[in-house]
């Protein structure tokens, strides 16, 4: 499975950025759960959104709720993270990641990763 992470850039406080996630080369047991995780210089990695295959069930990190959403169109294989009103805090590398093994329900553990996109918010 290869996750393929777009739409990071360089903004100023308050923009908005929309990230993809496409998921490819599973071809048995395709239903998946997406998260999107990031990493701030110094920081560890920490949990950012994640939804259900169905899209019924998400959640977010407290730091994100009312700002960003995520989303999925499941004929696309693709996850999405709207981010609305960014902060300089938001600046960090995302990741995208799918988990496999609770057939598309949400769980705590993630198969594949993606290669992270970078994002900047300047104040």
């Amino acid at each position: 499975v290869q996750l393929q992470a777009s739409g990071g850039g360089l903004v100023q406080a308050g923009d908005s950025l929309r990230l993809s996630c496409a998921a490819s080369g599973r071809t048995f047991i395709r239903r998946f759960a997406g998260g999107w995780f990031r990493q701030a210089p110094g920081k560890e990695r920490e949990f950012v959104a994640a939804i259900s295959w169905s899209g019924d069930s998400t959640n977010y990190a407290d730091s994100v709720k009312g700002r960003f959403t995520i989303s999925r169109v499941n004929a696309k294989n693709t996850v999405y993270l709207q981010m609305n009103s960014l902060e300089p805090e938001d600046t960090a590398v995302y990741y995208c990641a799918a988990d496999y093994s609770r057939l598309g329900l949400i769980g705590t553990e993630y198969d594949y990763w993606g290669q992270g996109t970078q994002v900047t918010v300047s104040s």
